[in-house]
């Protein structure tokens, strides 16, 4: 179907709206699933206080937007709209790349893009955002496809959050941490964990993460 920019960003509003904590939020979305996962794009740091730049995985290491698109693929097989799925891009990461993805239902001249905004408040999470994303939709395909547009969208641009339109599971990929929180049925979260190309491990989205300095 292509990437389109959202005018309408309701669809977020089960994320945005959400009761749980911010922190959680943003690193495993919205609660509810029946199991939470972890992606790891590095492995976990093995002593306090370790930085990121610290771990070296090699330069056949594959980057994140690989990772991501592989835990896409699977995630793709337990949801009935693949073809419909919503992606939430942090703002923060400048708006240059927006015109890299050719029209894409562009708001009128002079009105601003509306964002999906999630901050420390009680719901409604819009008042003092700590977080803004643009929204776009799109298929699981668009993401994936290496002559699409999300191709031509420059790293380190990644989406913040997927999920498909029947709400089968939620990507959370905040700045911060050094993986992607995975919210999804039992046997979603069964098939990541056991892909022989990726490093998953089950997590409890309430409980201590691991995270680098």
């Amino acid at each position: 179907m292509g990437l389109r920019h959202c005018i309408d960003v309701s669809a977020a509003d089960w994320i945005a709206n959400s009761r749980v904590p911010w922190g959680q939020l943003v690193e495993f979305g919205p609660a509810g699933f029946p199991a939470y996962a972890r992606l790891r794009f590095i492995p976990d740091p093995v002593r306090e206080g370790q930085d990121e730049a610290d771990v070296d995985v090699g330069p056949d290491w594959p980057s994140e937007r690989e990772l991501l698109g592989e835990a896409l693929q699977v995630l793709r097989q337990h949801t009935g709209t693949a073809d419909e799925c919503y992606f939430c891009v942090w703002d923060g990461w400048g708006a240059e790349w927006i015109t890299d993805v050719a029209a894409l239902g562009q708001p009128p001249p002079g009105v601003q893009l509306p964002m999906v905004d999630i901050g420390f408040d009680d719901p409604p999470r819009s008042k003092n955002p700590d977080r803004s994303y643009f929204l776009l939709r799109g298929g699981v395909s668009d993401f994936l496809d290496p002559d699409g547009a999300w191709a031509e969208i420059p790293e380190p641009v990644e989406p913040a959050f997927v999920w498909p339109a029947d709400h089968a599971w939620c990507v959370a990929f905040d700045v911060d941490p050094h993986y992607a929180g995975i919210g999804a049925s039992t046997a979603a979260i069964d098939e990541l964990v056991r892909h022989p190309g990726l490093d998953v491990v089950r997590a409890i989205p309430d409980a201590h993460q691991p995270h680098y300095n």
